[in-house]
């Protein structure tokens, strides 16, 4: 019954934005650590950014990004509207992939991906 539903994503020029939003449903959204996955044609799927649910204090703070999208790309959440977003700002050809929503569930409970959102960055 666990279901997380992504939107947002598109064809957008180098250099151009995109706000990516996953929609969790069936879980306790706030005791869920959320996170963003990407996977291009050829390559293995790759962590892109974690936000913990604060439900453990974690002295490292509570958000993780790739080296890759340091700087350019911001990962948020709502808990009221259980919501996890992914703002991507100048975005370059090498972001081209499929984007995933994960959650584990509170306390590491369980293992459960959206159906993905084509992002393309292309001119």
């Amino acid at each position: 019954q666990v279901q997380l539903v992504e939107s947002g994503g598109g064809l957008v020029q180098p250099g151009g934005s995109l706000r990516l939003s996953c929609a969790a449903s069936g879980i306790i959204f706030s005791f869920s650590d959320m996170g963003w996955y990407r996977q291009a044609p050829g390559k293995q799927r790759e962590l892109v950014a974690v936000i913990h649910s604060g439900a453990v204090i974690r002295s490292g703070g509570n958000v993780n990004y790739a080296d890759s999208v340091k700087g350019r790309f911001t990962i948020s959440r709502d808990n009221a509207v259980n919501t996890v977003y992914l703002q991507m700002n100048n975005l370059k050809p090498e972001d081209t992939a499929v984007y995933y929503c994960h959650t584990d569930g509170p306390y590491k409970s369980g293992d459960y991906w959206g159906q993905g959102t084509q992002v393309t960055v292309s001119s």
